[in-house]
């Protein structure tokens, strides 16, 4: 049977090849997602080995958190904006998962994600999951967990209303935008609880910060970030 699996797998490779998400060439069976040469230029942030970083100082002011980081930096012409758009827009839920199993593997090795019992993605407007079929951070939340262990919670916040896109927005109108949106369910499971914030992208923090504005009334809790990239390098 193993052998079977293993010729049905081999097939369906060579009819429907993986190609890097980048620079689309062929993945080996070994490659997820990126081929070993993107993965190493991957232009990753290392913001979670330093203290005072510029995530957590976009963050300064609005929310009390323990630590935050994003992952790698995103620009607009970076090919590496192919993985956002597509695990966002073009339905590639391997590649968010397979980007939060990365994220998963090599901050847990660091210790980022020591003394975090819960993630919590950003929600998304029903109407607006509901068209695109899945909620990207959420997807991105599955690999995370799946390689740390730490528990997704998915049912705590969600979003009022559905907002339009803050893409090409003003900083004003992007806090402006996300004001209010979400609110908070069952508090009482997140008593006492550190739990991590998880978005795809950071640019003002506008959003994760009115998501932490809808859990600062609970009891004990402690509130950490984590997006898988930042924008504006």
């Amino acid at each position: 049977m193993a052998t079977l699996c293993k010729w049905i797998n081999s097939l369906f490779r060579l009819l429907f090849p993986h190609r890097c998400v980048v620079c689309n060439n062929l993945l080996t069976d070994d490659e997820k997602v990126l081929c070993q040469s993107c993965n190493l230029h991957l232009p990753r942030t290392d913001l979670h080995l330093q203290k005072d970083n510029e995530v957590e100082k976009l963050l300064w002011g609005k929310i009390d958190i323990e630590r935050a980081t994003s992952y790698f930096y995103y620009t607009k012409g970076s090919g590496y904006r192919q993985v956002l758009h597509q695990l966002k827009y073009e339905g590639r839920k391997d590649i968010a998962q397979a980007m939060g199993f990365m994220v998963g593997q090599e901050l847990a090795n660091d210790g980022f994600f020591q003394g975090i019992d819960l993630i919590i993605p950003i929600p998304l407007h029903r109407r607006k999951q509901r068209s695109r079929g899945y909620n990207q951070s959420q997807e991105i939340g599955k690999g995370i967990s799946r390689a740390t262990g730490i528990r997704m919670e998915t049912t705590c916040v969600a979003r009022l209303r559905n907002t339009t896109s803050q893409t090409n927005k003003s900083t004003y109108e992007r806090w402006e935008n996300v004001s209010g949106i979400f609110i908070l369910r069952h508090p009482e499971q997140l008593e006492n609880q550190h739990i991590l914030l998880l978005d795809d992208v950071m640019t003002t923090g506008a959003t994760i910060t009115a998501c932490a504005d809808a859990l600062k009334s609970v009891p004990g809790i402690r509130i950490s970030v984590l997006t898988l990239a930042l924008a504006g390098k």
